[in-house]
C-alpha cells in the first residue's frame, strides 16, 4: 500500500451545530428520486474507530479521519470503515460532506507502515481481497451522491493522496504537500484509483511527472496545476469548507446530484453523443420534480427558493 512524508500543518476546527428541517415543500409534480427523503437527523451511524462522523446544519456531514497520533494514516481497518461511513451516509439526506484530518500535522499520511507486515503476510487471494476492500472503500467515497470537499492541510501523500483525488472540490491550506509516494515503497501509481483520478485533473504529463519522480507538491503549485481549487489561510480552512457547502446546500438537491453524476460518468464514456445523452435524461427527470416549479416560483416572485429534494 502507500506511505507519505512527515510534514506539519495547522489545524481544522470543529463547528458544533445541529441538523434543521430544510423548510416548506413545495406543491409536488412528480416523485422523481432525485434526493433522499431521510433525515440526517434519524442517521443511525455505525461504530468508528478510524474515522468520525458530524452532522451539522445544513444538513451539511463531516467525515474526519481520527489518527492524528499517526498523521491520520491508513490502516486496514480503516480502508474497511471508508465503505461503512459511505453506506450510511450514502441514504442520509446530506446535502454536502466534508473531508478533512484531524489534529494539525496531516490530512492522510498514507498507509501506516507499522502495519506493513499485516500485508506482507498476506497470500496473493488474501491480499487481493484486502486491495478490493481498500479500492471499494475509496470508490464508495468518490461515489456518494451528494457532493464532498476535501479540506487538506499538511501531508496528503499515497493513499491520502488518492483519497483527496476521490473528493470532488479540495481547498487547501499553505501547508498542504501532495505526493504520489507509491514507487518510493516498491508500488506503481495504479493504485486506490489515482492513476485515473490525478491523470483526468491535472493532465497526463503532469501526472505522469508527479507520478514516477514521488516528489512533493506544494500548495502552491497544487493550485496552480488544478490539483486544488484554491489554498486558503490555515486557520480559515474549515470556515471555507463549511461556507462551500452550504453555499451549495442552497441549490436544488436534485440538480446538484444529477450534476456531480453527468460530470462523474462524462469522464468514464467515450463519446460527446454519449455524453449528450446523458445529460438529456437528467434534465428531462428534474423538469418533473417539485424543485423545479419551486425554483421558478421564486424567480416569478422575487424570493429565495425553498428546495425540498422532492
Amino acid at each position: 500500500m502507500t506511505t507519505g512524508a512527515d510534514t506539519s500543518a495547522g489545524a481544522a476546527p470543529v463547528v458544533d451545530a445541529g441538523p434543521k428541517d430544510a423548510g416548506p415543500k413545495a406543491e409536488a409534480v412528480s416523485t422523481v428520486d432525485t434526493a433522499p427523503t431521510a433525515p440526517a437527523a434519524d442517521l443511525e451511524l455505525p461504530e468508528l474507530e478510524t474515522l468520525s462522523i458530524e452532522i451539522l446544519d445544513g444538513p451539511i456531514g463531516v467525515l474526519r479521519l481520527n489518527r492524528p497520533h499517526r498523521m491520520n494514516s491508513q490502516t486496514v481497518r480503516m480502508f474497511h470503515e471508508y465503505g461503512a461511513a459511505a453506506l450510511a451516509l450514502r441514504d442520509s439526506g446530506l446535502r454536502a460532506l466534508i473531508l478533512t484530518g484531524a489534529g494539525e500535522r496531516a490530512f492522510c499520511a498514507g498507509f501506516d507502515l507499522d502495519e506493513i507486515e499485516v500485508i506482507t503476510r498476506m497470500g496473493v487471494r488474501e491480499f487481493l481481497a484486502f486491495q478490493e476492500a481498500a479500492t471499494g472503500g475509496i470508490q464508495a467515497i468518490r461515489h456518494l451522491p451528494f457532493p464532498v470537499i476535501a479540506a487538506v492541510h499538511g501531508a496528503a501523500t499515497g493513499g491520502g493522496l488518492a483519497l483527496a483525488l476521490a473528493a470532488d472540490i479540495r481547498l487547501a491550506a499553505p501547508t498542504a504537500k501532495f505526493s504520489a509516494a507509491f514507487v518510493r515503497v516498491g508500488l506503481s501509481m495504479g493504485e486506490l484509483g489515482t492513476s485515473y483520478t490525478l491523470a483526468r485533473l491535472v493532465g497526463p504529463g503532469r501526472a505522469a511527472e508527479i507520478g514516477f519522480t514521488g516528489r512533493l507538491v506544494d500548495a502552491a503549485e497544487a493550485e496552480r496545476i488544478g490539483l486544488v481549487n484554491r489554498v486558503v489561510p490555515s486557520d480559515e480552512l474549515f470556515d471555507e469548507a463549511l461556507a462551500m457547502a452550504r453555499l451549495i446546500a442552497t441549490n436544488s438537491p436534485g440538480g446538484v446530484r444529477l450534476s456531480k453524476r453527468a460530470i462523474q460518468r462524462n469522464q468514464e464514456i467515450s463519446s460527446y453523443a454519449a455524453a449528450l445523452e446523458l445529460e438529456n435524461r437528467g434534465q428531462a427527470l428534474l423538469t418533473r420534480t417539485a424543485d423545479m416549479v419551486e425554483a421558478l416560483h421564486a424567480f416569478k416572485s422575487r424570493r429565495e427558493p425553498r428546495f425540498t429534494g422532492q
